[in-house]
Parts: C-alpha cells; sequence; structure tokens
C-alpha cells in the first residue's frame, strides 16, 4: 500500500468519527459547536491557543458498517461497500453515549463485531457461542452504550466508559475470530469524557502490532504532522506476541488521556511501553515539542521485532511543509 493510498485511508476513517462527535465536541473559545468537517488551522499556534474539548455526552446514534475481503486477501470492516480498510474506521463517543452499529457482512464466511471498553447485552456480543454473529450476506444491529463514573448502591465508585478501546472480529477461521483478526478484522474506538481535550482535524493515527506487522503492512506506516500539531496515538496490540511501542523524541503521561492534571500530577511520564494482545491504549501529544521537525521513529523495541520491519516514521514537518534530513526508510 503506497504513502498515498494511506493517508487516503486515514481520511476516511476520520470523516465518521469527526462526524460522530460533532453534536457533543465544543470548542474552548466561544463554546461554539465543532461542525463535521471543520478544517485544521494552517499555523501552529492557532492551533494550540484554541483548544477544543468533548461536550457533553448522551446522545443515541446510529452508523452502518461493513464487513469484506479486500483484494490482497486481507479483511476489512468500512463504512461503505468497497471502502474497507485496515485498521478499520475509527469510532469516537462521549461517556453517555449510545450507538447502534447496523451491520453487514458481505463475505462468503460468517464475521462479528466484538467490543472493549463499552457495554453492551448478550446480543451485541459478537460470538458464535450466543449466536450474536452474522452470516454470510446477512445484517445485524449491534448497540454499544457508554457510561460517565458514578457511585454504586452500595458506596463504591464505578468506573467510567472513557478511554483507547477496539472492537474487532470473534468468528472467521476459529471462534476466538484468529483467522479474522490475523487478516485485519480490528479498529479503533475512543471514548471521551466530557471536558476532554481533541486533537487537531486529521490528527488521530491508530497503530496496530499484529503479530510481527504494523496494521498488516510489511513495513510500518508513515504519519505526517506539522510542529505544533496537537496528535492523538491509539496503540492496539494483537496477535501472539508481546511488543513494547516507543516513540522517539515524544513523551507522554501513562494514564488514561496521556496528559498531565497539573504540576502535581503523579501519573510517570514515559516514551515506551510494553503491550500485549489484546491491549489498547491512547495519548496525545504536540508534533516536535521540544525536539522540532524531523522523521521521528516509532518501533517495537524488542530489537528482533523491529528488525523485521515493527517500525515507522512520525514525519514532522516545518510550518514550509519540509522535514529536515527525511528520505523515505527502507
Amino acid at each position: 500500500m503506497t504513502r498515498e493510498s494511506r493517508n487516503s485511508s486515514t481520511h476516511s476513517r476520520r470523516s465518521f468519527s469527526r462526524g460522530l462527535l460533532a453534536s457533543g465536541a465544543v470548542a474552548a473559545v466561544g463554546g461554539s459547536a465543532l461542525a463535521a468537517g471543520a478544517p485544521a488551522a494552517q499555523a501552529a499556534p492557532a492551533r494550540s491557543a484554541a483548544i477544543r474539548r468533548a461536550g457533553k455526552g448522551g446522545a443515541t446514534r446510529r452508523m452502518k458498517m461493513y464487513v469484506e475481503k479486500l483484494p490482497d486477501g486481507r479483511m476489512g470492516y468500512g463504512l461503505e461497500k468497497g471502502k474497507a480498510t485496515v485498521p478499520g474506521p475509527l469510532i469516537e463517543l462521549v461517556e453517555g453515549d449510545t450507538l447502534h452499529v447496523e451491520f453487514e457482512n458481505t463475505m462468503d464466511v460468517a464475521a462479528s463485531l466484538h467490543p472493549h471498553g463499552v457495554d453492551y447485552d448478550i446480543a451485541s456480543d459478537g460470538t458464535r457461542m450466543n449466536k450474536s454473529h452474522v452470516e454470510p450476506g446477512g445484517k445485524r444491529t449491534y448497540t454499544w452504550r457508554t457510561h460517565a463514573p458514578g457511585r454504586r448502591k452500595d458506596g463504591t465508585w464505578r468506573p467510567g466508559s472513557a478511554g483507547y478501546w477496539h472492537y474487532h472480529d470473534h468468528v472467521v477461521g476459529t471462534d476466538h475470530g484468529t483467522g479474522g483478526i490475523r487478516n485485519g478484522l480490528y479498529g479503533p474506538v475512543v471514548v471521551r469524557r466530557e471536558g476532554d481535550i481533541l486533537p487537531d482535524p486529521d490528527r488521530q493515527f491508530t497503530i496496530v502490532f499484529n503479530d510481527m506487522t504494523i496494521n498488516n503492512l510489511d513495513k510500518g506506516p508513515d504519519f505526517e504532522a506539522t510542529v505544533g500539531d496537537r496528535i492523538e496515538i491509539i496503540m492496539i496490540t494483537h496477535g501472539e506476541y508481546y511488543h513494547t511501542f516507543h516513540m522517539h523524541a515524544h513523551r507522554w503521561a501513562d494514564n488514561r488521556t496521556g496528559m498531565l492534571a497539573g504540576p502535581d500530577d503523579t501519573s510517570p511520564v514515559i516514551d515506551n511501553k510494553i503491550t500485549g494482545p489484546g491491549d489498547s491504549f491512547g495519548f496525545q501529544i504536540l508534533a516536535g515539542e521540544g525536539s522540532g521537525a524531523g522523521a521521528w521513529m516509532y518501533h517495537c523495541h524488542v530489537q528482533s521485532h523491529s528488525d523485521m520491519g515493527m517500525a515507522g516514521l512520525l514525519l514532522v514537518a516545518k510550518p514550509d511543509g519540509t522535514v529536515p534530513g527525511h528520505d523515505d526508510h527502507g
């Protein structure tokens, strides 16, 4: 897959998530609703000054999702027939939202949609064991619910749904979806808490360590930004192996958002995190903060894994669009 095609699929995935959050996301400056197609500002100072935050949850939303085979032997989820991607579309919600996913299986094998991190009943589990999968040519509506933190009747606190999660197939190949996941049937879910800081539009990047690949590619994809962009990384792991995710020249807090809440926040600040099959986490960074423009590597820090292709680049450009010292990595 070329960089151009990767960028194209990245933008198509984001178009849904921005629309999904449109009624719940507000700008800190002025408090106006965020338009689904709002373009990113051009100058880094303007982007950093107008911090956008997630609005109030509680909406009921609907979307269509298709699962299909891709020409190169992979499988993918998509928002339109013929436009499936690996990873699948990014889904964003705010605590309190309910999402109905109208799921259609266009393949010749049974498939499903199984989520992590959200609330659902047995009919939306997405497994063959409770008949919540979808046979070839069939359709099914999966319902996901989210909730804010709250006190239980016994006085203990129930955690909220906010976090970096994911969805995947649980049927193809085996009753655990091993064949589906290996072939690309996975995607990201982000649940915000009201007031959470939002990244710049089109600056959300999903990185999936799947066995010994990144996003089922022979080498890790490159992602592009400009110095000062607020970037969000959604990191997911699948397959048989444990990995370590490392980002060059950038750090984040090891907590729910990846950001410190203040000067006394004791969350560890890291640039390397061990991650195993089924794990997911995420964080936001300002591109090039403290380091400037450049071709900054991200990779698995298990040496043999990075040597076998588990590495890519975060290409942070100057405002004029140039990336100092960059040659396409091989």
